[in-house]
């Protein structure tokens, strides 16, 4: 993965236009406007239109023109939570509890804290986007959406105004 060097979001709607040219999309100044107020309010911007229109590549172009990370969820019919916030490793959960058993730790609380810790934490779209990384927040893009379940839809419009997401153990 190459480092990126994050650029500050443009101080007006026509320093927005002027982003968008310098990375070669044609905008008009409407999709300036409303992309300059989500940057500004930092709110997601939600785009809808016929395929082929150019909704991804403004995401694309604003992660790079920003040098910022692009996350991309892509949505599809039976999406759920764990494939698109996050997974415990199982695997790698067992093996440090049987490691545990065998060097003698008895302590069933102490183990169940480390092994449901950050470290077996596997990190998908939506909680790689919400968690702040150096370089700036990331554009995170949620392709598809239509294709998901009215409670997924819901889930997910949830964790966008409030930019959280519990993690049960």
């Amino acid at each position: 993965m190459t480092e990126l060097n994050s650029r500050p979001a443009p101080a007006t709607i026509d320093e927005t236009l002027d982003l968008l040219t310098g990375a070669d999309y044609v905008a008009d100044r409407s999709l300036a406007t409303v992309l300059f107020l989500s940057l500004r309010m930092r709110r997601p911007l939600f785009l809808e239109g016929e395929a082929g229109v150019g909704k991804t590549e403004i995401a694309k172009v604003l992660a790079q023109a920003l040098g910022r990370r692009l996350i991309r969820l892509q949505c599809y019919e039976g999406l759920d939570v764990s494939s698109a916030v996050y997974e415990w490793n199982y695997a790698a959960q067992m093996i440090e509890i049987r490691m545990e058993e065998a060097a003698g730790k008895v302590d069933r609380s102490d183990m169940e804290r480390n092994v449901f810790s950050e470290k077996y934490l596997i990190r998908r779209p939506v909680l790689d986007a919400l968690t702040g990384k150096a370089g700036g927040a990331p554009v995170f893009l949620i392709d598809e959406l239509d294709r998901t379940d009215e409670a997924f839809e819901a889930f997910l419009l949830e964790i966008l105004s409030d930019f959280q997401v519990t993690v049960p153990e």
